[in-house]
């Protein structure tokens, strides 16, 4: 039973006056201690995602009454709008993202239901019917928007290869796995979901990544220039390895420039980070390719670290990564790398552990670094995304209590996480299934001990190919 339009208004105004009820002093929200705090951080957020919820049905419902088939006669345009969002945007008071969001998530509910035309009660037929699950954990109250948008951005359209039975069945299981990541890693995790059911599809997406990248330069009144820089992956992690060459010393991260000198004069050099890194590029398009690296950058050209599993390689089918990158890229991409490229073969055991490579040395070598890189994927505490080129190599038993530089007991730590670990008493351990990390007492009474999947999209590729 649908409900009634004055029920609606009575049970949103019902709501305000709740809201309106709860106190906004600033002694009130001194006053929790820090389970209280985070409790009520969380019941704030769940009004929030109610509250977005609502506006997007009502947004949704706004742009079904504006479309343009209806010309001058539609709600927006009697309004004297010229979109929906335009009028969403002024009746909330809100930014144009946020009306335009709203104005999506509710045509995705639409267009994901099966409902009755509330005119000629014909039933209407979902055009993105795949999406009813999250149509569905939306209006529960289940999902957010912004995870909903994620989840259809994502996992993107039907093609030959993707049926909507298939992307069904990815959206449901995105739905469970929402209750514990955010929206930007649900949206990744879409991306890597879409990557799976198609692998075919993903060097067209790849160039049409590529056909996006674009330079913009521009004059500002006050004489100062602006560049914006559009770069598909395989570009951006070349100009993000050099930017971490040029302000790694000043951020803390590990050096990667070759001489400790030289890293130590980065770090005290006058310059804020962003008006370093200006410098370096700049002096890098007027030098070329063979600007003084010893000065600037360290030697030698931008590495670009590629992984692809040894079986991809020799059949060129399936696909590789760029280390640090979620989106994967073409086996097509990977073979025109490895043109100008060192292959360097790391063997990974049943459980994906990286075979030995070194034990005697107190500092992980170049060769183990590339080894963890390829495992972890970069900083392997939960909720961390620091890429493996701004992580430092972690023994998980200390050297000097007798520990082994080696691969199978080293981990990738953010400096971050690294210092948190150790200052803050956390304990990383690892069995035959791989690193687990217990958090200390005052975090976890129970002391229960976490699982820490590998990031490395590369390593799961590999386990899927063998479970296969």
């Amino acid at each position: 039973m649908s409900t009634s339009a004055p029920a609606l208004g009575s049970a949103l105004a019902a709501a305000l006056d709740a809201l309106a009820a709860v106190p906004t002093d600033l002694a009130a929200y001194r006053a929790p201690d820090d389970s209280n705090l985070l409790e009520l951080n969380r019941l704030a957020a769940r009004e929030r995602q109610l509250a977005d919820t609502h506006l997007a049905l009502i947004a949704g419902e706004i742009a079904r009454r504006s479309n343009r088939a209806l010309g001058d006669s539609g709600l927006a345009q009697r309004n004297g709008f010229r979109t929906p969002e335009e009028l969403v945007r002024s009746f909330s008071r809100s930014t144009a993202r946020d009306a335009s969001t709203a104005v999506r998530v509710g045509l995705l509910v639409q267009d994901a239901a099966a409902i009755p035309d509330v005119v000629t009660g014909e039933l209407l037929i979902p055009t993105r019917p795949w999406l009813a699950e999250v149509a569905c954990a939306l209006q529960a109250g289940a999902l957010g928007t912004a995870a909903a948008e994620s989840i259809a951005r994502g996992l993107g359209e039907p093609t030959d290869a993707v049926t909507p039975v298939a992307l069904a069945d990815a959206a449901a299981q995105l739905c469970t796995e929402a209750v514990v990541l955010d929206a930007d890693r649900l949206f990744r995790r879409a991306r890597e979901l879409r990557d799976e059911l198609d692998d075919a599809g993903i060097i067209d997406r790849e160039q049409e990544r590529r056909e996006r990248r674009s330079l913009r330069f521009s004059r500002l009144p006050d004489g100062m220039g602006r560049l914006v820089w559009l770069l598909d992956p395989e570009s951006s992690a070349i100009a993000s390895e050099l930017y971490d060459r040029a302000t790694s010393p000043r951020r803390g991260g590990p050096r990667f420039v070759g001489a400790c000198e030289i890293a130590q004069s980065i770090a005290d050099d006058p310059r804020t980070t962003e008006q370093l890194a200006s410098d370096v590029f700049l002096e890098l398009i007027r030098q070329g390719a063979d600007a003084d690296g010893s000065r600037l950058l360290g030697t030698g050209a931008p590495t670009l670290h590629v992984l692809v599993t040894e079986s991809s390689l020799r059949s060129l089918a399936g696909h590789g990564r760029i280390e640090g990158l979620a989106d994967p890229i073409s086996i097509e991409s990977v073979e025109r790398i490895a043109c100008s490229a060192l292959i360097v073969p790391i063997a990974f055991d049943e459980h994906g552990a990286v075979l030995a490579l070194g034990r005697e040395r107190r500092l992980f070598s170049r060769r183990q670094r590339e080894a963890l890189a390829a495992r972890d994927g970069g900083c392997m505490f939960p909720g961390c995304e620091r890429p493996p080129s701004w992580c430092e190599a972690h023994h998980i038993d200390p050297w000097k209590s007798g520990g082994r530089t080696d691969v199978a007991v080293g981990i990738l730590l953010c400096r971050h996480h690294h210092l948190l670990l150790h200052n803050n008493h956390w304990q990383i351990t690892r069995d035959a299934s791989g690193f687990w990390l217990t958090a200390p007492s005052n975090i976890d009474p129970t002391e229960t001990p976490q699982r820490l999947p590998s990031k490395s999209a590369a390593l799961r590729d590999l386990l899927r190919t063998r479970a296969g």
